[in-house]
């Protein structure tokens, strides 16, 4: 799955067959737009999708492996390489197809630095974070006094904000896939192109984890992509097996926003906080060696894969028997089900509370009197131990279709669902990133024939994943309607959108244009 993100000579090349005609014509509006923006023709397009995360939610920054698949949405940006600069700066300008919604800017700036406001919420914030990913990589490649050229950009996302379905991911690896490619980088790393995305996206003030990113860069048609972090940075395609009746992911939209950006310090940061903490208290309560957690990948450079390896060493138990074990010793030594004060926490890592704020409260935003640590990492183990599961299906069907008579393989098939249930109970019961809205959406999916609903992405809000036999999808989509989105304000435009039966796609290209169409 490693090597250069490709350079497609058509959108057959990019997208699955029945996603052809309608994304031709959308292609084909961002070019003559680019053109009537800018006077002439863009040079490339950089294209990264959005995501669905099939199952191991909230665990990516934990460091333990996770599967999502890409979708047909995505971000387009076509891009000109201009001669405009000065001594001391470059230019960038940046427009968008919804321009009412996105105002364009044109940003003059310095060779030596690209600032980003964190606190204003402004689009092209996004783009800035890609570029100084891009940079930082380019002056690693080239030398420190290497400058970049002037851009002008137009940019298309069908991936909707908020939505749970990596939209900021998704722009950001768009943006720094086409910083790298106007800059001469003509075979660009995916490996190389993920980890920049990875921390570029922190710079927004989101402290992702990294499936995202990942899953926007590597995925492959036709897959899921199971994403790994230990000991590095790896994915690779997982197949899913014929099944009778046929198996589909359908994505169906609460219409609650949830933006990582402003809702992060009670939210998304506060999570990540509170994992890093829990990691740090199992520590030091129960690695009798006193040996610190090690240093890694995670947004506070320690996580709970981090303890997990601290503790158990050089073990002989399989890595299933490990979590389940992490699950009994997490219920009897984090046993405060109302959480834990900062001086309970600074006790028993032995320092003082400014030095406990300024290590972990201090560089992400958050907003807390109490952490929940115990019921963090019992959701973190738990669906680790679930996506071990899940594989093991995937990967062993003939144990599952043993069971069935026929073609049928309704075992199979439930087994699945049902680990997606559960995931949806502890996404709701311990990590407490559902809502009332998605949680009625799996209900109602449930009850209509779905094996298994959950939601997908950070939660509080966004999309929910079915995964719903093919003799079903016409009632769960039914049953959506009539007691859920027939009794919201929704545009006809909102409706079309609302649900989506999804195919895996494939990861981030670019598109070198020419005059002879996009197909």
């Amino acid at each position: 799955m490693a090597g250069a993100v490709p350079v497609a000579k058509s959108l057959k090349d990019i997208y699955t067959e029945d996603a052809l005609p309608a994304q031709t014509e959308r292609w084909e509006t961002l070019l003559k737009q680019f053109k009537t923006n800018y006077g002439h023709s863009p040079q490339f397009v950089s294209r990264s999708p959005g995501r669905v995360n099939i199952i191991g939610e909230h665990i990516d920054y934990s460091l333990y492996s996770v599967l999502p698949a890409a979708i047909t949405a995505d971000v387009l940006l076509a891009v000109s390489v201009i001669d405009e600069t000065s001594p001391g700066s470059y230019k960038i300008k940046v427009s968008n197809v919804q321009s009412s919604k996105f105002p364009s800017h044109e940003f003059d700036i310095p060779y030596d630095s690209v600032n980003i406001d964190a606190t204003v919420h402004e689009w092209t914030n996004y783009f800035k974070s890609g570029l100084r990913g891009a940079l930082e990589l380019l002056r690693k490649k080239h030398g420190a006094n290497f400058k970049p050229k002037s851009m002008e950009i137009l940019m298309d996302g069908t991936v909707p904000a908020g939505g749970g379905l990596s939209s900021s991911a998704a722009f950001v690896s768009a943006s720094a896939l086409a910083v790298m490619f106007a800059n001469g980088e003509t075979a660009v790393d995916k490996t190389e192109l993920t980890e920049l995305a990875i921390v570029s996206e922190r710079a927004v003030g989101v402290n992702s984890g990294g499936m995202d990113q990942s899953a926007s860069v590597f995925s492959h048609r036709g897959s899921a992509l199971l994403v790994s972090f230990v000991p590095s940075l790896t994915a690779r395609p997982i197949k899913f097996p014929k099944t009778n009746p046929e198996l589909n992911f359908v994505i169906a939209q609460s219409f609650v926003v949830s933006d990582k950006q402003v809702t992060a310090p009670v939210c998304y940061n506060l999570r990540v906080v509170e994992c890093s903490l829990a990691a740090e208290y199992l520590n030091a309560v129960l690695n009798k060696k006193g040996t610190p957690l090690p240093k890694d990948s995670g947004p506070l450079g320690v996580s709970l894969r981090g303890f997990h390896t601290n503790y158990f060493g050089e073990t002989t138990l399989s890595f299933e028997a490990q979590l389940t074990e992490l699950v009994s010793l997490t219920k009897s030594t984090l046993t405060q089900t109302s959480g834990y004060t900062r001086e309970e926490i600074a006790s028993v890592l032995k320092m003082t509370v400014p030095e406990l704020n300024a290590r972990f409260t201090s560089t992400v935003p958050i907003r807390a009197e109490k952490f929940k640590l115990r019921q963090r990492a019992l959701h973190v183990f738990s669906e680790a131990l679930r996506v071990l599961q899940f594989l093991s299906i995937l990967e062993n069907p003939s144990a599952s279709l043993s069971q069935d008579t026929g073609s049928s393989t309704e075992t199979f098939n439930r087994k699945l669902g049902d680990l997606m249930n559960e995931t949806q109970e502890s996404c709701r019961e311990d990590y407490e990133c559902s809502c009332p809205e998605l949680d009625e959406l799996c209900e109602i999916a449930r009850e209509a024939g779905s094996y298994g609903s959950r939601l997908t992405g950070a939660g509080w809000g966004g999309c929910s994943v079915h995964l719903v036999p093919g003799d079903k999808v016409d009632a769960v989509k039914r049953a959506w309607e009539e007691r859920y989105y027939s009794k919201r304000e929704l545009t006809q435009e909102q409706r079309e959108a609302a649900v989506v039966v999804s195919r895996p796609g494939g990861g981030s290209a670019v598109f070198v244009v020419g005059g002879e169409g996009v197909l």
